[in-house]
């Protein structure tokens, strides 16, 4: 080896140090599979299962109901359909390879009220075509970088960066950026239940979201890292209306930012640590940040085991949750009322996140449930630091044929040792729901000058 060849060496190495170690995308011959029939565009298997419960995917739905408006109450495509089958604390031993933990402490703590309604599976999960084209390109070339806010995902663009995942980073990444459209308003409330049973009003809020990794006209090498931007307007209850919060959500997550204004004391503050187990401001500190629909933020403190793939049953298609007209209609005294939560059989990713050596975090060990159709985080599972199962996150995905997509609305965590839970996206008292922005909205509305400006005084 020469020297020039030798000090060439020693840079790149000295390169790679600075950088973090990157694990590249799969071979053209392995993202060929996405096109091929094997698998979906978004990387799930194309096949259902031996048994004929999972039915095969056949480019999921995209028919939007006759008569649904924009921002509407989402009808639900299936309220014809009655239950197959109904889990409860009796009979749940026969099914108990197919219930995550969770699903199974809330059977037996609540063996009188918690059940499972099993419907038939439909697999609804779609995407428009130019997600498909940029899924596929960026499976050769996305890949994960080691940086000190952990592992984070580069190169990729307008679509799932890890369609073909061989890692539980890779999951978890894709988790961070799944189709939910790339602008839309949401109007909601959210609902601490306490042990006696009573919906205590959390927040009643505007939100306006922007998915700047989602611009269709937008280009991998041109993207700046700003993968959600979102901005909450409180307006009740009165103790905290006219709060707000702004979070600028970031590929790289140690330079995600979030701001919020405080009518107390009329101006905008940037959080210090929007991250891991910092309780969130607009759950009114009850769910920590990455609790927010079942999983959010950074992945530094853990490390991430990919289990393999299982058949689950998970909340899907539950639209029939859009249905009633009032929040309490959905709220029950313990859990969320079972007559309006749809379940199915789907296949998952099972991905364990672990505590790393001088790492710190309420809930050392996790295990979250992504499904391989949507890659939406469904379910979880988290442990205390005694090892007793605490707390059941869990988001509530809804068909939406008009994105088209399926997406998760109501969100929350059950607490399995208080018996209290937190629930937030409840749509059904709001004069609208979830509606798409097809214009977009302006980055300036996403500034902290913006927030400030419209602060309540």
């Amino acid at each position: 080896m020469t020297m020039k060849t030798t000090k060439y060496s020693a840079i790149v190495l000295a390169a790679l140090v600075a950088c973090g170690a990157a694990h590249a995308g799969v071979s053209a011959a392995e993202a060929a599979k996405l096109k091929g029939g094997e698998l979906t565009p978004l990387g799930a298997e194309k096949a259902g299962n031996q048994a004929g419960t999972i039915p095969a995917w056949n480019g999921g739905l995209t028919t939007p109901t006759p008569g649904f408006q924009n921002g509407g109450r989402r009808p639900d495509p299936f309220a014809s359909e009655k239950p197959t089958l109904q889990i409860t604390a009796k009979n749940m031993d026969q099914y108990a390879d197919k219930l995550t933990d969770g699903t199974k402490a809330m059977l037996k703590k609540y063996p009188d009220s918690f059940r499972i309604d099993v419907y038939p599976t439909h697999r609804t999960a779609a995407a428009p075509q130019w997600v498909y084209d940029n899924t596929f390109q960026n499976a050769t070339r996305a890949s994960v970088q080691e940086t000190a806010a952990g592992p984070i995902t580069k190169g990729a663009y307008g679509g799932i960066p890890f369609p073909i995942p061989k890692n539980g980073d890779e999951v978890m990444l894709n988790t961070q950026v799944r189709w939910r459209g790339s602008a839309w308003n949401q109007q909601s409330t959210g609902y601490q239940v306490t042990t006696d049973g009573r919906p205590v009003l959390v927040h009643q809020v505007n939100v306006d979201n922007v998915a700047p990794y989602y611009y269709r006209d937008g280009k991998a090498e041109n993207f700046d890292g700003a993968y959600w931007m979102v901005r909450v307007s409180t307006s009740a209850p009165a103790i905290r209306a006219g709060e707000a919060i702004l979070g600028h959500l970031l590929i790289d997550e140690s330079k995600t930012a979030t701001w919020v204004y405080l009518t107390g004391q009329r101006r905008v503050r940037k959080l210090p640590n929007s991250c891991c187990d910092t309780p969130h401001p607009t759950s009114a500190g009850i769910v920590t940040f990455d609790e927010i629909e079942t999983f959010a933020t950074r992945l530094e403190r853990y490390d991430w085991k990919l289990v393999g793939k299982k058949e689950m049953y998970i909340p899907y298609n539950s639209n029939r949750i859009l249905l009633p007209a009032k929040d309490t209609d959905v709220l029950g005294p313990n859990h969320l009322q079972p007559d309006h939560v749809r379940w199915e059989l789907h296949r998952v990713w099972v991905v364990e996140a672990a505590l790393k050596p001088g790492q710190r975090h309420t809930s050392p060990k996790s295990r979250y449930y992504v499904d391989e159709d949507s890659w939406w985080p469904v379910l979880a599972d988290r442990w205390d630091a005694n090892g007793q199962l605490w707390r059941m996150p869990f988001s509530i995905p809804v068909a939406m044929p008009d994105l088209p997509g399926v997406v998760g609305t109501a969100w929350g965590t059950y607490d399995l040792l208080s018996g209290t839970y937190f629930v937030a996206e409840l749509m059904n008292s709001a004069r609208e729901q979830y509606r798409l922005l097809p214009d977009g909205l302006p980055e300036k509305h996403f500034s902290p000058d913006a927030l400030a400006g419209d602060g309540v005084r």
